[in-house]
């Protein structure tokens, strides 16, 4: 099986390709960015952005061109931390698509909070997908941490009350809601979510309430109109990047940054509890244009 070409390896043989930086290169490099993940309406905006600059500035040759394509990534690609407030009741909902890693992401940031000595309660609110409750029970067991859950089937907006009351219970806390991610019945998902929107919210400390959205590093344009969906449905605060690794291409990050402004919180690079780190985006951009 041939080894993918990464962004990063396409942008060095563009200048190999090319003798001078003319109207064939600029089209060349719209080419690869939209290969690289950066989607079509995107990726003109940001090459016509740089055609300009270079022409302004006098750039040329890889050097000058991949640093100033480096400095407009790193105005689009947005960083958050998120820190629980101490002795208030917190709730993250995490949302996403089936099969994007919500579930495992849900116990690696428990886990994370949990080391920082914050008292952590996850939420089993994915009702509808029995895996999705026993998957985060198990978790809960290995890592030690409660899990709140309900019956299958039932409303996954009580099992948000029940878990935010037993934080509460316990003088504040973080409760890591699981939600279910059947996009395929838009509808109705989004309704649910408004649902446990509304609960999450009016039962969190002000200030106190993150909606986080998982998406899957490998599924490129995928990844970008699940951020729209929800992003229109609750609005969401912060993004968990997973599946990850450095020849992923990644560029839907880009676009999301440009296009929404959603920052990312946490990379995910693994299935261990531990294979995930803060969003570091020069680090990122590095990787991405294969410096």
């Amino acid at each position: 099986m041939m080894a993918k070409v990464s962004f990063g390896q396409k942008l060095k043989s563009l200048f190999g390709i090319h003798n001078k930086e003319d109207a064939d290169f600029f089209d060349d490099l719209t080419d690869i960015l939209i290969e690289g993940d950066v989607g079509a309406k995107t990726a003109v905006e940001i090459v016509d952005s740089l055609q300009c600059k270079c022409k302004e500035q006098g750039l040329t040759g890889s050097n000058a061109i991949i640093s100033e394509l480096k400095k407009m990534f790193l105005s689009y690609v947005k960083v958050s931390e998120l820190m629980p407030e101490s002795g208030k009741v917190n709730v993250y909902m995490i949302l996403g698509v089936n099969g994007v890693g919500k579930t495992t992401s849900v116990a690696k940031m428990a886990k994370l909070y949990a080391v920082r000595g914050i008292d952590v309660i996850m939420s089993a609110s994915d009702t509808f997908r029995a895996a999705a409750v026993d998957q985060l029970s198990k978790h809960g067991d290995n890592l030690g941490i409660r899990v709140v859950k309900h019956q299958m089937g039932s409303d996954p907006s009580a099992v948000v009350f029940d878990a935010a009351d037993a934080c509460n219970a316990k003088g504040g806390g973080l409760v890591l809601a699981d939600t279910a991610g059947r996009l395929h019945n838009k509808e109705n998902l989004v309704n649910e979510l408004k649902k446990i929107d509304r609960i999450a919210s009016s039962k969190a400390a002000e200030g106190c309430y993150k909606k986080i959205l998982v998406i899957d590093a490998t599924t490129g344009q995928n990844a970008v109109r699940q951020a729209e969906v929800f992003h229109e449905a609750v609005g969401v605060d912060a993004i968990v990047l997973t599946k990850y690794d450095s020849t992923a291409k990644g560029g839907e990050i880009i676009t999301i940054g440009k296009e929404l402004g959603i920052p990312v919180v946490y990379i995910c690079t693994g299935e261990k509890y531990s294979d995930i780190a803060p969003m570091n985006a020069e680090k990122y951009i590095d990787e991405y244009l294969g410096l």
